[in-house]
């Protein structure tokens, strides 16, 4: 098991060592730091980093001596990575930032529509369906251009949208194939991301029929259980473990 996607005390999860332990008791091979970080300077993002403490772009170096120091308490890899939150007009200062850091790679996401996180539902549940379907095509074009950018190895939870109910249902076929078209001529690879498996949301990103375009259009995959707290691990990784025998899967290794 090489789970690519837990996050520490360097951004929303809890103690470092804590996750890398639970990763080394679970008997993974491999486990990924990936935590949250922002690079964007336009003052509505610069205000969330600040609101939610995501300061990775200061603390990394910090958080890898860190790492180093773990490598000979447990008998696992850890890697150094990062989840970046992605927009086109911020290509230039994320390249910057990931040429500069030098992480052993780097995820990337969208959580960001109008300005708010995709995940709040007071904000976007009151507009028309229409407003909201112009939302989800603009959440593609940002993911299709995530992708196209090729600064990163690997998408993070690739249909988030699915877990707002003001957005549940309004991906369609069509955004699936043109998500896998981009995939399929790219270097960064999807994962299959078992964060909200077992709570409220109950299934795993992508949903059913968006994995099986995306490996009918020959796209690996990697896993990641998108862990903050260390007895979210083993749970998680063994539904990825169901999922990818289910549809007769193998993941593939980033390093």
């Amino acid at each position: 098991m090489a789970d690519y996607h837990v996050h520490s005390n360097y951004s929303d999860g809890r103690f470092l060592w804590s996750m890398v332990r639970a990763a080394a008791d679970a008997d993974f091979d491999a486990v990924g730091v990936a935590d949250h970080c922002t690079v964007s300077e336009r003052d509505a993002m610069r205000r969330t980093r600040a609101r939610m403490g995501f300061n990775l772009d200061r603390t990394y170096e910090r958080r890898r001596e860190a790492i180093a120091s773990l490598d000979d308490r447990f008998d696992l890899d850890v890697y150094d990575a990062v989840e970046m939150d992605y927009d086109p007009r911020d290509e230039a200062a994320i390249e910057a930032f990931l040429t500069r850091a030098g992480f052993d790679y780097a995820v990337g996401s969208v959580h960001y529509l109008d300005g708010v996180n995709v995940h709040f539902e007071g904000h976007f549940a009151p507009k028309s369906d229409a407003e909201r379907r112009a939302l989800v095509d603009r959440y593609v074009e940002k993911l299709v251009a995530l992708v196209e950018s090729e600064l990163f190895e690997i998408a993070a939870h690739p249909d988030l949208l699915e877990r707002n109910p003001a957005f549940r249902g309004l991906l369609t076929r069509d955004h699936y194939v043109e998500l896998a078209e981009a995939f399929s001529n790219s270097r960064t690879v999807p994962e299959i991301n078992a964060g909200r498996v077992l709570d409220d949301y109950g299934d795993f990103h992508p949903t059913g029929e968006f994995l099986t375009v995306l490996l009918d259009h020959g796209v690996d995959v990697t896993l990641g259980t998108d862990s903050h707290a260390p007895a979210e691990l083993a749970p998680r990784a063994r539904e990825l473990e169901r999922v990818v025998g289910e549809v007769g899967v193998e993941p593939t290794r980033v390093l």
